[in-house]
């Protein structure tokens, strides 16, 4: 009886390997396109009543805030004012440049009871607080001794609140815009020292109004 041969496998149907259809070389790690952000700034009163930073947009508190508008608009910016701030604005403008700025700004208040922000920032500011009252003590006492004249008590409250106040913060309404930002991820636009100092202290970006305009404000330097 003949030996019966096996046929070699046929090469009619040649395995096929999964082609993959990403262009990227393997040894390279694909990296998207950067996203398009908004920018998000909370604001305090002192970038429409700060005679430095006013002038920055208009010659009064009303232009300031119409002109600052039309620059966010035109940027697309994302602006936030915390309510308390927005109640001591309404002291320095007109209705209606409160309706316009209520119009394009989100205002409300940041949500205390959820926000945490770290130990130290509390630490910090009580011990600076007990020797600026004790700075004022001193001053306080100096002035006892000197005659209570027209300059003299002049020169005292001019003492005595750069003692307690300056570079700091001190109202409920500084308090709110850090705050604001650090709830948000936004940055302070401001012209006060202490609000400045205490947002960079939990890693807030600050922006000054001069900055602000440089950035933003094209439209002001042509006109």
């Amino acid at each position: 009886m003949a030996e019966q041969k096996t046929a070699p496998p046929s090469n009619e149907f040649p395995e096929q390997h999964p082609q993959t259809e990403s262009t990227q070389p393997q040894n390279e790690t694909y990296i998207p396109p950067p996203a398009v952000l908004h920018p998000r700034l909370v604001l305090d009163t002192s970038l429409f009543v700060n005679p430095d930073a006013q002038h920055q947009f208009g010659e009064n508190v009303n232009k300031a805030v119409e002109r600052f508008l039309k620059i966010t608009r035109e940027n697309n910016i994302e602006i936030y004012m915390p309510l308390s701030v927005f109640r001591e604005l309404s002291n320095f403008t007109s209705s209606e440049a409160l309706i316009s700025f209520r119009r394009d700004a989100i205002v409300r208040a940041p949500d205390l009871y959820n926000l945490q922000v770290p130990a130290a920032i509390l630490h910090i500011f009580i011990g600076e607080l007990r020797n600026r009252i004790n700075k004022g003590l001193r001053i306080a006492e100096e002035a006892i001794h000197k005659e209570p004249t027209a300059d003299n008590l002049r020169r005292l409250r001019q003492e005595y609140r750069e003692a307690l106040r300056s570079g700091m913060v001190d109202s409920v309404e500084d308090l709110d815009v850090v705050l604001l930002a650090k709830e948000i991820g936004g940055a302070v636009l401001s012209a006060d020292e202490g609000i400045a100092n205490m947002a960079e202290a939990l890693g807030i970006e600050v922006l000054s109004a001069t900055y602000f305009i440089h950035r933003y404000g094209e439209e002001i330097n042509r006109e």
